[in-house]
């Protein structure tokens, strides 16, 4: 999967986020809710000061910094990661761009816009979904996926 489609998707879940975040503060005031299904999922537009679970309040620069090292991290080995190791590749662009879609809320206000609610779980938006998703496929790749072994390589 060559670099510039992973940049496309990486960009395109920064746009996506942005936008559906804008969306909800535009159309909602916060702690509004809007039951899509009622008592499963509804649309309920909450300020989130912190991280995952509303942990680490309030440490908008431990979060911005954090991702800011992720992501130097990511475009510096990148290049490093095997061409037919797609799977990783496409998480650390979804990663990336769920984690710049967050950094953006919290540069600009200090807090990230959540919204996606199913009453059993905390409210998240789609920079989050990005986030877990991107994680999911490089923890699978790790466990599941063989490495080339570079001594084996270097002696040939």
């Amino acid at each position: 999967m060559p670099i510039l489609l992973l940049g496309v998707i990486a960009a395109a879940v920064i746009v996506l986020d942005q936008w559906s975040k804008q969306y909800v503060q535009a159309h909602m005031l916060p702690g509004m809710s809007i039951p899509v299904l009622d008592n499963i999922f509804h649309i309920t537009y909450v300020l989130n000061p912190g991280a995952a679970f509303g942990i680490l309040e309030n440490q908008q620069m431990f979060f911005i910094v954090i991702a800011l090292v992720m992501l130097g991290l990511t475009v510096y080995f990148f290049k490093q990661i095997p061409k037919n190791f797609i799977l990783m590749r496409l998480g650390l662009s979804l990663l990336s761009g769920g984690a710049v879609g967050n950094v953006i809320d919290r540069v600009q206000t200090g807090y990230v816009v959540d919204f996606f609610d199913f009453r059993i779980w905390p409210v998240f938006n789609v920079a989050d979904i990005a986030i877990v998703t991107g994680v999911s496929c490089v923890i699978y790749t790790l466990v599941f996926m063989s490495f080339p072994n570079q001594n084996q390589e270097n002696s040939r």
